[in-house]
């Protein structure tokens, strides 16, 4: 087997990762399976198995074995087994990552097109939020709600998310003393990017962005205490200027943003005074009124998740079975038709109980922070990137997309992955 073609062949693949999930759920779909399926190809031609031995990849396995047992317990097997199953590819892809970012040469190639695909998606935000329309014509259907190129799908927010910390981390590893004067243009990048996310008016996407910023910050070694301060108040006097300039962010990050708490108060009251119906405001009577202030509030949302997991306490209703439980069941009050309740600890206790949300919690965590003493001594950036995001994943009450979806378990994997791959002491074959 020709080593130059393979490592060209996988780089192009792995390349093309960020741009795949742009182009659509099916691509980056079938761009990772030929990833998964080559890499076995690959490891099974060579014999190498000694990464089944590794505490990390035990771990993972044990995973993807309890989410085969989640299925066998979900309300709709089907479902729930199309969606669990499915999880086994990104254990496969953590492999890969772990396997050929062994190589520097090879990630370095690998994220410098990264880096170009996010430059070339954040000038697009720009372009968007200035003249209505991105650079292929996208964005009339959603108003003042920036697409980018993914044209139908308001998620440019939470996919720059994603990645930005990542590009970040990639340029701060490529300075070394002799440059370290670039470290200002990488950090005035690094608002940019943050702005972008901004600008799309995604709310929780943006303040994971600010949060995000302000930590990776803190952990950096090429600024000073005093910079970091004139930093950071710098990014908030620009982010407060941009506000009051514009209309639209100042009804998403303001005049929105209180309404909803409203909202969440005034629905507490009507629940209060569900049994004495006479006892209701007038106003908040009226079915069309009551759907656009309440029905479609986190709040119900959140209630709703929590109201399914009291009734499945142990393992859930199953993976992906959220909407099958509150769509087709009218019984409970409390229950909101929806795809899942947009946040991932509701999600968690809604889908796997309290015993499954345990395991899956446990896992993850593990694997978030078993390494993070090694990660903060070599300061390697990327993978500081990566933990952050992982980090900031996880923060409770927030809004989030359904955690098991193909796009949000994308994202998270390539963090994950990157988080172990490019660090000697993490990267499953070399420390193994």
């Amino acid at each position: 087997m020709n080593n130059k073609v393979t490592n060209t062949y996988f780089l192009i693949l792995f390349s093309l990762i960020p741009v795949s999930i742009i182009v659509g759920s099916s691509i980056s779909l079938i761009n990772i399976v030929l990833i998964d399926l080559s890499f076995l190809f690959l490891i099974i031609y060579k014999k190498e198995y000694k990464f089944l031995t590794n505490k990390t990849v035990k771990l993972i396995i044990i995973l993807c074995l309890y989410l085969v047992f989640n299925s066998i317990i979900s309300k709709d097997f089907l479902i729930g087994a199309q969606r669990n199953l499915g999880f086994i590819r990104f254990g496969i892809l953590f492999l890969a990552f772990n396997y050929f970012f062994c190589d520097k040469k090879f990630f370095n190639k690998v994220l410098l097109v990264w880096s170009i695909t996010l430059l070339i998606l954040t000038i697009d935000i720009y372009v968007e939020s200035i003249f209505g329309r991105n650079i292929l014509g996208y964005g009339e259907k959603y108003g003042s709600r920036i697409v980018s190129f993914f044209k139908d799908e308001p998620i440019a927010g939470g996919y720059l998310n994603g990645f930005y910390l990542i590009v970040i981390g990639y340029l701060f590893n490529l300075i070394n003393k002799s440059s370290i004067k670039y470290k200002n243009i990488i950090l005035i990048f690094s608002v940019i990017l943050v702005f972008a996310i901004l600008l799309t008016g995604e709310r929780s996407n943006t303040i994971k962005a600010f949060l995000g910023f302000l930590i990776f910050y803190f952990f950096n070694d090429f600024f000073k205490i005093k910079h970091k301060i004139l930093s950071f108040l710098l990014l908030i006097s620009l982010t407060g200027i941009l506000l009051t300039t514009s209309d639209y962010l100042k009804m998403r990050y303001g005049s929105e943003f209180l309404k909803s708490i409203a909202t969440m108060l005034q629905y507490q009251e009507i629940q209060k005074l569900s049994d004495s119906p006479e006892l209701i405001p007038l106003k908040l009577k009226k079915e069309k009124d009551f759907k656009r202030r309440h029905v479609y509030g986190y709040y119900k949302l959140y209630q709703s998740g929590f109201s399914v997991f009291k009734k499945y306490p142990i393992f859930g209703v199953g993976n992906k079975n959220y909407r099958i439980e509150t769509c087709i069941s009218h019984k409970n009050p409390n229950y909101f038709c929806n795809t899942h309740p947009h946040q991932v600890y509701f999600e968690f206790l809604a889908e796997h109980g309290l015993i499954g949300s345990l395991i899956i919690v446990f896992i993850l965590f593990y694997l978030i922070f078993s390494n993070l003493k090694i990660i903060l001594v070599s300061k390697n950036y990327i993978q500081i990137g990566s933990f952050i995001f992982l980090l900031i994943t996880f923060i409770p009450f927030l809004p989030s997309g359904a955690f098991f979806s193909d796009y949000s378990l994308t994202i998270f994997w390539i963090n994950l992955s990157l988080l172990y791959s490019v660090g000697k002491k993490t990267n499953i074959y070399l420390s193994n």
